[in-house]
């Protein structure tokens, strides 16, 4: 944020105010793309966990964090932020409350390690983006496994995204190449 901030962004906004937007934004990302959804059971296929991770390595690990926790909390609240405009506390405690709970530290992840110089290129975001999804659908699934045992856990909470997962950790190291391009200064 820090890089970002200071070349591409007006010094119209106090510091502060500034990463109050950043969160803001971050957690709009992050429902918008709740919204683009293959409606699968029990847990929908969206480009969230994309959205999630993208916004921690943007905004770094804390501003990160604080946009995914906003989102959560926008959601739990009731407003219609999850997939296909969903929102309920209810959706936290069943069984996709995982996936949703593992966004906070896949969110840090990615975002300390771009800090660490793991988002420029194609290969180290690739890496850090699907290490990302490995952490989600690890706590994912571990929580739904709660509710249905580990083997169907792993069979409907695991198996069909690892694919997505891939294709969505290498869009979104392709697309971070072509943003760099655009705002070398952007990318650390």
């Amino acid at each position: 944020m820090t890089a970002l901030s200071n070349s591409v962004l007006p010094k119209v906004l106090p510091a502060w105010a500034l990463r109050a937007v950043a969160v803001a934004a971050g957690s709009a990302a992050i429902a918008v793309s709740a919204q683009i959804a293959v409606p699968t059971l029990p847990v929908p296929i969206t480009m969230q966990s994309l959205a999630v991770l993208a916004v921690g390595m943007v905004l770094g690990p804390r501003l990160g964090v604080a946009a995914v926790l906003a989102y959560l909390a926008e959601g739990a609240s009731g407003l219609p932020v999850f997939a296909n405009f969903s929102g309920t506390l209810a959706h936290l405690t069943g069984p996709t409350g995982g996936y949703l709970i593992s966004f906070v530290p896949a969110a840090w992840l990615a975002g300390r390690l771009a800090e660490a110089g793991w988002g420029r290129g194609i290969a180290r975001p690739f890496m850090t983006l699907a290490l990302g999804h490995v952490l989600m659908l690890a706590m994912g699934a571990a929580y739904l496994s709660l509710f249905i045992g580990v083997p169907e856990a792993l069979a409907v909470g695991v198996v069909p995204f690892i694919a997505g997962s891939v294709v969505k950790s290498l869009l979104g190291a392709t697309a971070g190449q072509a943003i760099s391009r655009l705002w070398p200064t952007a990318a650390g």
